[in-house]
């Protein structure tokens, strides 16, 4: 069985009437057509013609001329050049092979993850400018300088001789250089959006924090100030208590005297009652500051029970004592001012 050159094939196939006819639209061009397909395949001939359905993405069907083979890059690229019906007026459509697409990096400029290729010349295709060939130069050039199959480098500096290159070549080279920007512009700004919204979750955190320490630092103002207004109370007590019994020494000579003789009591058993009752505001002091320590966690809780149930006990004793010597018919308050 003898072999049909790819002359016959695409002559074969654009003669071909009926149901198994091509779907081309303009039978006046099919010359242009044939002359641009054999142009191909000659100076590429790693490609094969051959006659396929294609199927677009609503379901409609037509009947074209596609090439398909390796191209001349390395690592190889299988990839079929579908022709358009309305082919010379609408670009073909560039396909790669499902085993190219699946090595296909997914960040590459041209190359759709299901393997459609969109390079600028596609893009600018406007005849009679635009052909098969230029378009597969075009492909060449590009796959040559950024490969399907391997990942966007680093955008790097490069000049381009006008004079050495086409326009089209150099706005290949254009527009990689600017998809390699736009990469590394977006790298960098997703990196910056995870470091800044870590940072706004750790301010957050510390908004939160802050606003605990506010609200116990306010509460313990208020606490402040009321411990404040009980002594200055107290104190204007102790200087009326002074004024009132202190009948030997006048103001000037109790400041000369010791503090002692100012609070010298009357007889023993007042005496009695100022010591006690000195030694309770002392024990009530002392579970003030026990308390704090085991607020901040400076004394564990257990031994601020053991200490506690210890001066609470001695702190009772020291009451019971007063009240018996004031005598059993009076309650004295001792906490209240």
């Amino acid at each position: 069985m003898a072999f049909l050159t790819s002359t016959q094939i695409i002559d074969a196939a654009l003669r071909c009437d009926g149901p198994h006819s091509l779907s081309y639209k303009h039978d006046n061009l099919k010359w242009l057509i044939r002359q641009h397909f054999l142009s191909l395949l000659n100076n590429f001939p790693s490609l094969k013609p051959s006659i396929d359905t294609f199927t677009y993405d609503e379901g409609t069907t037509v009947k074209l001329l596609v090439a398909t083979g390796y191209f001349p890059v390395s690592p190889n690229i299988h990839l079929a050049i579908w022709i358009h019906e309305s082919y010379p007026f609408v670009a073909p459509f560039v396909l790669l092979s499902s085993a190219s697409t699946s090595k296909t990096s997914h960040a590459h400029p041209f190359v759709s993850p299901l393997g459609e290729v969109f390079i600028p010349y596609l893009h600018l295709w406007n005849h009679p400018q635009s052909n098969l060939l230029d378009l597969a130069r075009s492909l060449v050039h590009i796959f040559t300088y950024q490969h399907p199959f391997a990942p966007p480098e680093p955008p790097r500096p490069s000049f381009i001789d006008t004079s050495l290159v086409s326009k089209m070549e150099a706005l290949n080279f254009l527009y990689i250089a600017l998809h390699r920007d736009i990469i590394a512009s977006t790298d960098k700004a997703n990196d910056d959006i995870d470091s800044l919204s870590s940072l706004q979750a750790e301010l957050v955190r510390r908004e939160e924090i802050l606003n605990i320490e506010l609200g116990e630092s306010r509460y313990e103002r208020l606490c402040l100030k009321e411990t404040v207004r009980d002594l200055a109370f107290e104190a204007d007590v102790l200087m009326n208590w002074l004024k009132f019994n202190d009948h030997r020494n006048s103001q000037n000579n109790i400041a000369k005297d010791s503090i002692e003789d100012a609070f010298e009591a009357a007889d023993e058993e007042s005496n009695q009652i100022l010591n006690l009752s000195s030694e309770d505001k002392a024990i009530e002091d002392l579970l003030y500051v026990l308390e704090t320590a085991l607020q901040q966690g400076v004394v564990p809780f257990d031994k601020y029970l053991k200490q506690v149930r210890t001066l609470s006990r001695e702190q009772f004793f020291h009451r019971a004592k007063i009240v018996k010597l004031r005598g059993s018919d009076m309650l004295y308050q001792l906490d209240e001012p």
